[in-house]
């Protein structure tokens, strides 16, 4: 199963479009706390399954975790389940921050 791959710099300059994609963390909240990317929705991906209604299926979908492996895992469920706008952040937010791009901390509720 092919999973499609985006690195950060393409990523940046998708969230700059007139409609940027969905950013999904699917990393533990302990995790997003410490850093995040900005605008990035959590859904931890042990969560996924459960919650899958809540991502679009029309829309252009980038999925990130610390180093890529765990969001590849959330890419290749959801080509399963039919969708195939997903694109897995390759290096996850590891290569983001390397790349000088901006993180935060999330504020989770």
């Amino acid at each position: 199963m092919f999973v499609k791959n985006i690195d950060s710099n393409e990523l940046a300059q998708w969230l700059k479009d007139e409609i940027p994609p969905l950013l999904i963390d699917v990393r533990t909240p302990q995790e997003m706390a410490q850093a995040s990317i900005p605008n990035g929705t959590p859904l931890p991906l042990n969560t996924l399954p459960l919650r899958i209604n809540e991502v679009p299926k029309d829309e252009k979908v980038v999925f990130y975790c610390r180093t890529g492996a765990r969001s590849a895992q959330a890419c290749m469920y959801m080509v399963q389940q039919g969708y195939d706008k997903v694109y897995n952040l390759y290096g996850g937010i590891v290569s983001w921050a390397r790349n000088g791009l901006p993180i935060e901390p999330m504020l989770l509720n």
